[in-house]
């Protein structure tokens, strides 16, 4: 088969393996079986997994195509244009995908009679509405068909971006389903599939995309293209194959539980998974770049047989979301704690909790590692071309990514849901502590100095966040007063609205509050400190002026919340039934002390660093005035011993 065909047939390669591997899997699993009561009938029962493989697959053809014309691709030319028309029609068919599963999941929850009549249609309007297994397909379906008349409507480099965000967030409610019900609700199993499903979609639609665009490529750009859709497919296998393994954890707990059904479908997942990272790694390495003549029929035939396997894992994806797992939740929680947040009480906090109690979040943990990662690789790059990098810098990126870790994944995150102390203590921290350690390493500098610049009309690395740093928006939110004011306001605004009970609540909002708290606390240090490229600098002396007013707020708001005689979110911290520790108020009033004392230190050692950049600010200002006079007072004697070398020359023409 010639590359042209091989080309034409991926896809169809794609789609006939994953629907094969779904209804082998579904009949082996035993998810397709009739139920003993309420039974849907085989439409739905056979119908529900594959239009969700098709979900799956069309969204992932979206995600991936947008992500690859934003980091592999040229705007203005057919190649950016057609990965767009690709992620349209990807868009289109996920948001009728997405409407039929909602609506075979209303048959499959309630088992209702079909009819043309407003009965039936109520019912279906009411699941779609109050129901939140319907709201999720509905906004699922919704935001599907927005991206697909943006996709097919916009061109440009930001519009384009703006509108693979959309993209990415629109995949996150229907992860939040999980593979099997009693097991979604969990806030790691949340995540993980979460992480999962984006990553496998830039994965397996930046391939799908490599295929269709192939004829409108030049000849000389597929290496490129190739190659740096190799490293997103790098980074995904990573998230992918990480984040498969904590979901599976949840749901598989010992060895012998692989040799269930349910263990077997994610053994040949996993199978397909590790074929294809080791596939991908050997034959990218030897073969991109040579693609034309017979190394082009030998690479695309490799392609052809990645989508293969990646049909497989989807397949299995698809039948794993209606299997059984071994290891089941009770459907109904029996304690207060367990109520709330769907996870026991967990014991006192002691000594030793503070160095043994974990809970992982996985966002926050691939954020610290890849951000270690990418560091440590900038600087070595740097040393290898010769160029000097700070060691101090370097300690204090990594240091404060590790504290980013232990907050998000260690003992602060495994109370805060119980202790308003703990979440306290984990908002000081992430707000003021760990920028303190992020904004010295310099990041932005170190990466427009490490990632290679681009001269072929695409965006990298560098090129984005050049962008980024020089956007209207940018310029906005680091001016100092702006930044000081997201910070502080965004501190009373959050515990005195809704906002906190929303994070208690809800796990995204969880992760919104610490991205919110993180990315604030960055922005007011870095505009202060001056330490990366900004577009505005304030003097000295009205950055301390800006400090001691923040600090003088920030110390009202801890008194404050040390007086305030009554509970925040008393339904959560006061229905905890918790009886070890301080009471919830005693534990508030911990709390405001925390925000008082604790979170004033790095405001203080933020004021000493000031000042002490003010102070060398000014040394320099006087070298560069002393050496301005040096230079003033040299040039005024030379021009004074030349007029007298004049007066001397003229008195000796005149015989004096």
């Amino acid at each position: 088969m010639n590359p042209r065909a091989l080309r034409a047939a991926g896809p169809v390669i794609l789609l006939v393996a994953a629907v094969l591997t779904a209804l082998a899997a579904l009949a082996y699993g035993g998810a397709a079986e009739p139920l003993a009561t309420g039974d849907p009938g085989p439409f739905v029962r056979w119908g529900l997994p594959l239009a969700k493989l098709l979900v799956n697959l069309s969204a992932a053809v979206m995600v991936g195509a947008l992500v690859l014309a934003l980091y592999a691709l040229r705007a203005g030319e057919r190649e950016f244009d057609g990965a767009l028309d690709v992620a349209s029609i990807g868009a289109a068919v996920f948001t009728v995908a997405s409407g039929t599963v909602g609506f075979l999941t209303f048959l499959d929850s309630f088992n209702p009679k079909l009819s043309a009549g407003p009965e039936f249609g109520s019912q279906l309007g009411a699941f779609l509405t109050e129901v939140e297994l319907g709201r999720t397909w509905l906004i699922t379906t919704i935001a599907a068909a927005v991206v697909t008349v943006l996709a097919f409507a916009i061109r440009s480099w930001t519009a384009a971006l703006l509108t693979t965000l959309l993209a990415i967030a629109s995949l996150v409610p229907m992860a939040t389903q999980g593979h099997s019900g009693d097991l979604a609700s969990h806030d790691a199993t949340v995540m993980a599939l979460s992480l999962h499903v984006i990553a496998a979609g830039v994965w397996l639609g930046g391939l799908v995309t490599l295929a269709a665009l192939r004829p409108v490529l030049p000849a000389g750009r597929i290496g490129a293209v190739l190659a740096r859709y190799s490293t997103l497919a790098l980074v995904a296998f990573v998230v992918v194959a990480l984040s498969g393994f904590a979901r599976t954890l949840s749901s598989i707990g010992a060895w012998d539980q692989l040799a269930t059904p349910y263990g077997a479908i994610v053994c040949l997942k996993v199978a397909a998974l590790v074929f294809m990272g080791v596939l991908a790694s050997w034959y990218r390495g030897r073969l991109i770049g040579r693609t034309s003549g017979e190394p082009a029929r030998v690479f695309w035939t490799l392609i052809a047989v990645e989508l293969a396997f990646m049909g497989v894992a989807s397949g299995a994806a698809a039948a794993l979301a209606r299997t059984s797992p071994p290891l089941t939740e009770t459907p109904y929680s029996s304690t207060p704690a367990e109520i709330l947040t769907d996870e026991p009480l967990p014991p006192a906090l002691t000594v030793e909790r503070w160095f043994t109690a974990w809970d992982v979040d996985l966002l926050w943990a691939f954020a610290a590692g890849f951000g270690i990662f990418f560091y440590v690789a900038g600087v070595i790059r740097l040393r290898r071309r010769g160029d000097r990098w700070p060691l101090y810098r370097t300690v204090l990126w990594i240091l404060g990514l590790l504290m980013l870790f232990w907050v998000t994944s260690g003992p602060v995150n495994a109370y805060q849901d119980y202790l308003f102390s703990m979440h306290m203590l984990g908002h000081m921290l992430l707000t003021m502590a760990i920028p303190l350690m992020l904004v010295p390493g310099a990041p932005i500098t170190l990466a427009l100095r490490a990632v290679e610049k681009r001269d072929d009309g695409t965006r990298g690395g560098r090129e984005w966040i050049m962008w980024a740093v020089h956007s209207p928006f940018a310029r906005v939110v680091t001016h100092p007063l702006v930044a000081a004011g997201i910070f502080i306001g965004s501190l009373w605004i959050f515990y005195y609205t809704d906002l906190f009970r929303w994070t208690l609540y809800d796990h995204l909002g969880h992760e919104w509050m610490v991205a919110h708290f993180l990315i604030s606390g960055f922005l007011f240090v870095m505009t202060l400190t001056g330490i990366d490229p900004l577009p505005y600098r304030m003097p000295y002396a009205g950055r301390l002026v800006t400090l001691i007013v923040v600090m003088a707020m920030h110390a009202f708001f801890g008194v404050a919340m040390m007086m305030q005689t009554g509970l925040m979110v008393p339904e959560w911290f006061g229905a905890m039934g918790r009886t070890w520790g301080p009471t919830p108020l005693e534990d508030q009033y911990i709390g405001g002390g925390v925000a008082w004392s604790i979170g004033e230190i790095p405001t203080l050692i933020t004021a000493i660093i000031v000042a002490i950049q003010w102070s060398r600010s000014d040394e320099r200002q006087q070298r560069r005035a002393d050496r301005h006079a040096d230079r003033t007072e040299d040039a005024e004697l030379d021009a004074y011993n030349a007029r007298l070398a004049r007066i001397a020359e003229r008195d000796a023409a005149a015989g004096r």
